[in-house]
């Protein structure tokens, strides 16, 4: 029994690896364009605007991403800790999520003067229709 189980464990693991090896690696400046492309069309960034804009928001969303690495840093390993230390990474949670809130605040200060209210307003359902976006345009391909 044990050595058919080790068996289909291999296969399994041997199917998935194949499976997942076909899968085309990510070209990140490709995405990264996309991306650009994306948001400049659907904010309707002049070119002007562009220039000044994207050194601003690459530098909050540099900024967002390693906070929120951070944060999903504090929900590892959980089985192994004690109440204190659950305590601590609460506190430390809650102490990078007001970083976040001031991390955005920082971002809408100086944004503003470069884009308009609606504008900066936009850009939170863009990020997110981006990214929808890429979720069904991959479905749409492994079909």
């Amino acid at each position: 029994m044990k050595k058919q189980y080790s068996i289909a464990l291999i296969l399994f693991l041997a199917l998935s690896w194949g499976a997942w090896a076909q899968r085309p690696p990510v070209d990140r400046e490709k995405l990264e364009a996309a991306r650009i492309a994306f948001i400049t069309t659907r904010i309707d960034l002049k070119p002007e605007q562009a220039e000044k804009f994207w050194p601003i928001f690459n530098e909050y969303s540099d900024s967002r991403e390693n906070t929120m690495r951070q944060i999903s840093q504090l929900g590892k390993d959980l089985d192994t800790i004690g109440e204190e230390e659950a305590k601590a990474r609460i506190q430390k949670r809650l102490q990078l999520q007001g970083e976040l809130l001031q991390e955005e605040q920082t971002f809408v200060t100086a944004a503003s003067k470069v884009l308009s209210s609606k504008q900066i307003l936009m850009l939170n359902n863009v990020a997110r229709d981006f990214n929808r976006h890429l979720y069904q345009r991959s479905r749409e391909e492994r079909r």
